[in-house]
């Protein structure tokens, strides 16, 4: 097991990709703080990795991870509870489509609050730990339209887009006290998100897929934890594009 003797914690935890991401951490022998907003879902996921690896120590936390009060809080109870933090994940992540002009500015907040500001009060949490251990590693998961763009997803696009820039900056900060900084940015994945696009939508971005099929939240969480592992260890500020050969 790659990450024996670490302690995870991942945002956006009860569904679809983190969910994916909690187990994948768990079976290769990390201990796994899920947070999200829905308690039960969570109850699901860390049934799952005990499922994965019966050993497995897991908290769960009903939190938003929006508010810098409470991921200061809910860092704080894992500090507390494991005694360290190796690994995190800022996954939590919201999708509300809209044309420019038609674009409410309260939509806008939503997206900053959801996809980038969650990013950003992790990284700042997790650093003062890991700069005490000197080691760690922070993912941000992101996606391919921080990379293309897309039409209807300004704000959504835009948010995370700063993810990218937000990996390379806090990467190159902490690099000398051995905490490494990545991203990955996921193509159409089946999850309850993508599930809600439109049919003409979704069948155009299969078009663009090399591979001829959407990916799978295992598809994504493989990456997670190969960039949390020693494998990684001489990779930071990197963002990883996880698409089936969607953008080349």
């Amino acid at each position: 097991m790659r990450l024996s003797g670490k302690v995870a914690l991942v945002t956006g935890a009860s569904r679809g990709i983190g969910r994916a991401i909690a187990i994948d951490l768990a079976r290769e022998g990390a201990d796994v703080v899920l947070v999200g907003r829905d308690g039960a879902a969570l109850g699901e996921a860390a049934a799952a990795c005990v499922a994965a690896r019966a050993d497995v120590k897991t908290k769960i936390v009903s939190a938003d991870a929006g508010s810098a009060s409470a991921v200061d809080a809910f860092v704080a109870e894992t500090l507390a509870e494991f005694g360290r933090l190796d690994i995190a994940v800022a996954n939590a992540g919201q999708s509300i489509d809209s044309l420019l002009l038609r674009l409410k500015p309260e939509t806008i907040d939503t997206m900053l609050d959801v996809n980038l500001k969650s990013a950003f009060y992790l990284c700042m949490a997790a650093t003062k730990p890991m700069m005490k251990q000197r080691s760690g590693s922070i993912v941000l998961v992101s996606s391919i339209v921080a990379l293309t763009g897309n039409a209807g997803q300004a704000a959504y696009a835009a948010s995370k887009a700063g993810l990218l820039g937000l990996a390379k900056s806090v990467a190159k900060e902490l690099g000398s006290r051995n905490i490494r900084v990545n991203a990955v940015a996921p193509g159409l994945i089946e999850t309850a998100m993508t599930d809600k696009m439109p049919e003409a939508a979704r069948d155009y971005m299969l078009k663009q897929i090399s591979l001829g099929r959407p990916g799978t939240p295992d598809d994504v969480s493989g990456v997670v934890t190969f960039l949390c592992s020693d494998a990684a260890a001489y990779i930071t500020g990197q963002t990883i594009v996880v698409d089936g050969g969607a953008v080349m």
